[in-house]
């Protein structure tokens, strides 16, 4: 019998995964960039796009739907339903899988050309085998999702990245004697390295679990009609098409990003190499540090959609509110700290990171950082929605958020004064008005209440005690021990400042504690400290 796990017992496990996948992702970004230096991450950054559009088209939409047809399945007791979805969707998506893989193997000459980086081409076909694994996973990934175990997917996305990192860095390394192109096409190719790798190990314990799976599907205690294999594709595509469309949206938006910053920024006087650069710094450098908050977002997302799918199936609105509310709460929690720290610690991180002190990247970075909250909540909300069985609708509305984008930036970065800052207001800009139309909404269909005193204006003490510590403590050792010192024990500090006011304020409280794995000792501990209340 497969083990269910609670929605916040999902959330810790993908959040802890995501937390190792991202300091495996540094690993490999940060000495990857100081090797091939911002030519060759602009390479890198021109096909990587590509990639990501094409991989989200092909994952994005159906594992969430699997996710959300399995869990109501098995809310009612259908377990053999749900594992025949799970094989229907394994067969769908083996084909997506070589469809799309042989789509960008055929496209990748015109498509650099198109770009104008036409030394991109190495990079972009040593994707493309990425796409048929990343398709194969994501079908195992969406059934252990529906199941609400989401160990199975936090181990396979940690072996994925372990693999990418050090097949990447590898591979760059070798290559880089033939030149810059060769080198960041090796270390795209760490994309394909990770796909196998993540592959295996999730077929593996597929394997593994199969006996107590199929034992499920024989004790089944109901089972409803889904009808003809062609019915399941259709289920499947309805709830799936919509969730693509919107996950689709920004890395569209990315990719017109490619050839509006680079065109832009050449109209307000930067030459083709300087506006590469840039591009490499914001999308390379900022970028990749925004999205690292987004751990916590993306499991948030992916753990409230089976968990709102099962509550709906029984109509259970009040277990909908108490998901919803939860999910906002840990988002606003560590998505403030998170957007205060990068803005205030913006160069002082840029320079630790990258070794670069750069002003246009830590600029690019404090202005992205004001979106991150935002961008975060787009997740979450998204979720929600989804799980609500409104799909449509963060589509909609990150399609309004992207326009906005694509207005912002088009003007701004075309305006010298602005450059590469222009396009960093334009991601915000289009974050803000996606986020804002998402919560209303949620609160529109789940008819939540917030409390905020104990939801936003609690949390914004602790933050802005946090920014103080953090400036006080970095300033005072920036001259001792270096900017890397300063930085690292400034931001510990603030962490733990930002922690002692959520709990002396009542801001996180014994009850989250015991939804966690040994939550029952770590309250014990801390109501023993007398940090935290009853």
């Amino acid at each position: 019998m497969v083990k269910k796990q609670s929605f916040l017992k999902g959330v810790l496990i993908l959040g802890i995964a995501g937390i190792v996948i991202k300091i495996l992702g540094a690993f490999y970004r940060i000495p990857l960039i100081r090797m091939i230096g911002d030519t060759g991450i602009g390479y890198y950054q021109t096909a990587y796009p590509i990639y990501v559009l094409l991989l989200v088209a092909a994952t994005a939409g159906l594992p969430t739907a699997i996710s959300k047809m399995v869990s109501e399945r098995t809310a009612l007791g259908d377990h053999r339903g749900a594992h025949r979805i799970f094989q229907v969707s394994l067969i769908t998506l083996l084909g997506i899988g070589i469809f799309t893989c042989t789509i960008l193997l055929l496209t990748a000459r015109p498509l650099v050309n198109r770009l104008g980086n036409p030394l991109a081409y190495y990079s972009m076909i040593s994707l493309a085998p990425a796409l048929f694994f990343g398709s194969t996973m994501a079908a195992f990934r969406g059934y252990f999702q529906g199941l609400q175990s989401m160990v199975p997917t936090a181990v396979s996305q940690v072996v994925e990245q372990l693999g990418r990192t050090i097949g990447g860095l590898i591979l760059a390394y070798i290559l880089l004697a033939r030149g810059l192109e060769w080198a960041a096409a090796g270390a795209t190719f760490a994309a394909t390295i990770g796909a196998i790798c993540g592959t295996i190990i999730i077929v593996l314990i597929y394997l593994k679990r199969r006996k107590g799976i199929l034992e499920d599907v024989a004790q089944s205690t109901s089972e409803t009609t889904l009808g003809s294999t062609k019915n399941i594709i259709y289920r499947l595509m309805t709830i799936a098409i919509p969730i693509t469309l919107g996950a689709s949206v920004m890395p569209i938006m990315n990719n017109i990003d490619v050839a509006i910053v680079m065109r832009r920024l050449q109209v307000a006087g930067f030459s083709v190499a300087e506006s590469n650069a840039l591009y490499g710094q914001l999308t390379g450098m900022a970028q990749t540090l925004i999205n690292l908050p987004q751990v916590i977002t993306m499991a948030l997302a992916t753990s409230l959609v089976p968990a709102i799918s099962e509550a709906m199936a029984k109509n259970n609105l009040l277990s909908v509110q108490k998901n919803t509310l939860s999910g906002l709460r840990i988002n606003i929690l560590l998505g403030l700290p998170a957007a205060v720290g990068l803005i205030i610690l913006a160069d002082p991180i840029i320079l630790m990171l990258y070794n670069s002190s750069e002003a246009s990247a830590g600029i690019a970075l404090q202005t992205l950082a004001m979106g991150v909250i935002f961008l975060m909540l787009i997740q979450t909300l998204t979720g929600i929605l989804q799980g609500i069985g409104k799909p449509g609708v963060p589509v909609k509305n990150l399609m309004i958020g992207a326009l906005c984008k694509v207005v912002v930036t088009y003007t701004l970065t075309g305006i010298a004064v602005f450059n590469i800052k222009g396009a960093a207001l334009g991601t915000v800009m289009g974050y803000v008005v996606a986020a804002t139309l998402n919560y209303f909404a949620v609160k529109k269909y789940t008819k939540i209440k917030i409390k905020w005193l104990d939801m936003i204006v609690k949390p914004l003490l602790g933050v802005s005690l946090m920014a103080i510590v953090v400036l006080l403590v970095y300033h005072q050792l920036i001259t001792i021990g270096g900017n890397t010192v300063a930085t690292a024990i400034a931001i510990v500090g603030g962490g733990m400042v930002y922690g002692l006011v959520l709990l002396y304020s009542g801001s996180i409280t014994s009850q989250d504690f015991d939804m966690l794995p040994k939550g029952k000792w770590m309250v014990d501990v801390l109501k023993k400290a007398k940090l935290l209340k009853d």
